[in-house]
């Protein structure tokens, strides 16, 4: 059997936390740039009571943000996969709520949101879309050491590195 090298896991890992990254950046940045359809999408999913909804329309968009950044930076990679992964499996248990009661909305995702007509829904697309992002959490959780990484460099300030120290003991000095 053969078994990637340590840069191609390396190069598949910072491609999953980028991705991921991406994913929440523009997912939090639409959601914050039109708060009032964020609104309007969460109440859509007619599980929770005005107040809370309004929190939650105010703090979904915040902390997809702050996911975002932090994955991108490559920092605290392992707990923000972690925190990601809770996030989406509570979005896909909205969607699949959502299609078990009948209800006709669009996620509101990447924007949008809300009531839409019978049968114009994309229950399993966005089910399916959603997993695909939890397998790129699950990939960071089990294996967060990624290239361009805050982590990474943190790491090696520490000693915890797994890569060898540079060996100067053979070069003179003056020469």
């Amino acid at each position: 059997m053969v078994r990637p090298s340590q840069p191609v896991l390396d190069a598949v890992g910072t491609l999953a936390r980028v991705g991921l990254a991406a994913v929440w950046l523009v997912s939090g940045a639409v959601k914050l740039a039109d708060p009032g359809q964020t609104l309007i999408a969460v109440k859509a999913y007619d599980v929770l009571p005005d107040a809370l909804a309004n929190v939650v329309a105010i703090a979904l968009p915040l902390v997809e943000l702050v996911l975002g950044l932090f994955l991108l930076a490559g920092l605290a990679t392992r707990w923000v996969a972690g925190a990601a992964l809770v996030l989406l499996v509570v979005l896909i248990a909205g969607i699949a709520q959502s299609w078990a009661r009948g209800l006709s909305i669009d996620c509101g995702c990447f924007g949008g949101g809300g009531q839409v007509a019978a049968g114009q829904t994309e229950y399993p697309q966005e089910i399916l879309r959603d997993s695909g992002f939890a397998l790129l959490a699950v990939w960071l959780l089990a294996r967060p050491r990624t290239l361009l990484s805050l982590d990474g460099w943190l790491a090696r300030g520490r000693g915890n590195s797994d890569e060898p120290e540079p060996d100067y003991s053979g070069i003179a000095e003056g020469n």
